[in-house]
């Protein structure tokens, strides 16, 4: 009977995080902070089962304690990673705002030089006017 219970405890939860892993997957693609957070508790879940078996210990124990730790310091680390790439975006956008300026200038000036070469240097009425 004990057997029956744990059994079913088992597929329970395996039926649950199959369920919680279909539904994280819908909603797009992962930000940084979510892949590196998914990478730490990958490898900290990893280290964590390793480290228990080798103790002597429990190894489920340790990849829960080792990937919560792990998503954790994934986490932090995927935050700065994050919060760098939008500075380095918005540096982007700032770089192409210059470029379309100077661009727009580059195009009046050569305006400017075909309407001089066309007209003459005495184009405007009041140029070299003596008073």
């Amino acid at each position: 009977m004990q057997w029956a219970i744990i059994k079913s405890v088992i597929e329970k939860g395996l039926l649950f995080a199959i369920v919680l892993t279909l539904a994280g997957c819908a909603g797009g693609p992962l930000t940084t902070r979510e892949r590196t957070t998914l990478g730490g508790a990958a490898l900290g879940a990893g280290a964590g089962a390793i480290i228990g078996e080798a103790t002597d210990t429990s190894p489920g124990t340790g990849a829960l304690i080792g990937g919560a730790l792990g998503g954790l310091g994934g986490a932090l680390a995927g935050g700065g990673m994050q919060s760098q790439e939008g500075q380095l975006a918005e540096h982007q956008r700032e770089l192409e705002r210059q470029q379309y300026e100077l661009d727009r200038q580059r195009r009046e000036l050569e305006e400017m030089r075909r309407r001089e070469d066309y007209y003459g240097r005495d184009y405007s009425p009041d140029y070299d006017r003596r008073y």
